[in-house]
């Protein structure tokens, strides 16, 4: 690390994205965080880490699991990681229709006036669809 690069301490990093310092502490534990370097038996977090933090966070709002985060982290080949992330993006398309699809269904019935919508003609056809 560079004398000049700032650094902070774990809860610094913590309190930055609202997570408990033990999360910190569990993600260089299970490989997904490299430790921090220690001064005076602390650990200081670099830029590289807030990097590192937010990846994760990314990863983990798109439904991936820390087992699936890490095997993306830690491939070296590119065209491996590359494999991978296309099957995560597969899922996740997957998943976007999913739920514009129910955001079709949610935004008809906040305007449908039928007394029973599941005998609504558009609701009937939307959910043909879904």
């Amino acid at each position: 690390m560079k004398s000049s690069e700032t650094t902070m301490r774990i809860g610094e990093l913590a309190e930055r994205f609202d997570l408990a310092p033990h999360v910190l502490r569990h993600w260089e534990s299970v490989g997904l965080l490299s430790p921090a370097d220690r001064i005076n038996g602390r650990r200081r977090y670099t830029h590289d880490h807030v990097v590192r933090v937010v990846t994760i966070l990314r990863a983990k709002a798109a439904g991936m699991s820390l087992d699936q985060i890490r095997e993306v982290l830690t491939r070296t080949g590119r065209a491996e990681r590359q494999a991978l992330l296309q099957r995560h993006h597969a899922e996740l398309e997957r998943r976007l229709a999913e739920i514009a699809a129910s955001k079709a269904l949610i935004e008809h019935l906040m305007e449908c006036t039928a007394d029973d919508f599941a005998q609504c003609p558009v609701y009937r056809r939307l959910t043909e669809t879904a």
